[in-house]
């Protein structure tokens, strides 16, 4: 069999085979880490999984062993070996159930995957987790291509390992019609039409309604993020230049939407900010990769404690010393000014941490 192998910052090994529904998609996203001749992996994704000898049943939602669960929606099969390798194996688009057992194999390795926009800043990592829609990519944009000394690490997933390395994701940018003001060359590029920016919102909440139908047809689906309106595809490079994988993290900056009529910055201890992250990032996952969590948890394949407790340590440990706050945005702020004010605020901030 033919694979796609990937190495995910040396923490661990990933394989896809070349005729499954998904490789397209894997390739496509996880390009930053391709990779050839790796000895080990700890997750291998294929169409087809090996028989159940004996499964329990938990109504018509899963079928499981001891090492082994079956879930009906999607007709996605998890098995977890002895050695604690994983298979994925289903017909559908694998991307968003193979992310939260990513997500459980680098926590077991000493890293852990967050929901965050990530940039270099004269040599500093500095972190930026947010809920979707609060303007994080917009206001990265602002940052990297606004500041000389900065430069891009990802813009919707990074890591965060054990060490107090801040590791990018330089996955492929969705970039939406309310970005035109940030990047005009690259709309002036553009393949495809977009829908009008007012219209944008309303059309990602129809696409997240579908989106667990549409991954159980990858063709589809990959037909949907080529051609959607609602966004264009970009490589990172395109739109940034400089890509950093990874630096020392020394500051993180949450960012939240309320209803206030100005800005606020606030110090916030690293326990807070760990807590934060954690129910952030799957806060933050897609409905099928939320289920894909519960049934490994339900099932006892993967207790839910295991991963918690695991991105807790990592995350504490990596936290301690490092600066952290909490910026509060006005809903009512339009997205191109609060990105700039967001940017002005985050360098504020960086500069309270001792970097100037």
């Amino acid at each position: 069999m033919s694979w796609l192998e990937f190495d995910i910052h040396g923490y661990t090994g990933m394989r896809v085979a070349r005729r499954a529904p998904s490789a397209a998609i894997f390739r496509q996203m996880f390009q930053p880490f391709l990779a050839e001749g790796l000895e080990h992996f700890d997750l291998t994704i294929t169409e087809t999984g090996a028989e159940m000898e004996s499964p329990a049943y938990a109504e018509d939602r899963y079928r499981y062993t001891s090492k082994q669960v079956f879930m009906r929606t999607g007709r996605t099969q998890i098995t977890q070996d002895e050695a604690g390798t994983f298979h994925l194996s289903g017909k559908g688009e694998l991307l968003t159930s193979a992310l939260p057992i990513i997500d459980i194999i680098l926590a077991r390795r000493g890293a852990a995957m967050i929901h965050a926009a990530s940039f270099e800043y004269k040599g500093c990592g500095v972190a930026l987790p947010a809920w979707g829609g609060t303007g994080k990519t917009s206001a990265l944009a602002s940052l990297v291509l606004g500041v000389e000394e900065a430069a891009f690490m990802g813009d919707d997933w990074a890591f965060v390992g054990d060490d107090g390395r801040l590791l990018g994701f330089a996955r492929p940018l969705f970039i939406k019609p309310h970005h035109r003001s940030i990047y005009p060359d690259l709309f002036e590029r553009r393949r495809k039409p977009l829908v009008p920016a007012g219209l944008s919102a309303p059309l990602g909440r129809l696409a997240t309604a579908v989106h667990p139908i549409v991954t159980r047809l990858p063709r589809i689906a990959a037909f949907s993020r080529r051609w959607s309106p609602e966004y264009m595809t970009v490589r990172p490079e395109q739109a940034f230049g400089k890509i950093v994988g990874s630096a020392p993290l020394k500051a993180v900056v949450f960012m939240e939407r309320f209803g206030g009529n100005s800005m606020i910055l606030e110090p916030r201890e690293a326990e807070w900010m760990a807590a934060r992250m954690i129910g952030n990032f799957y806060a933050e996952m897609s409905q099928p990769s939320r289920e894909v969590v519960t049934a490994l948890g339900g099932t006892a394949v993967v207790p839910l404690t295991e991963p918690f407790a695991d991105k807790n340590s990592i995350l504490t440990k990596a936290l301690n010393g490092v600066p952290s706050f909490l910026l509060r945005i006005p809903v009512s702020l339009p997205t191109q000014e609060a990105s700039r004010q967001i940017a002005s605020r985050v360098i504020e901030a960086l500069a309270m941490a001792g970097i100037r």
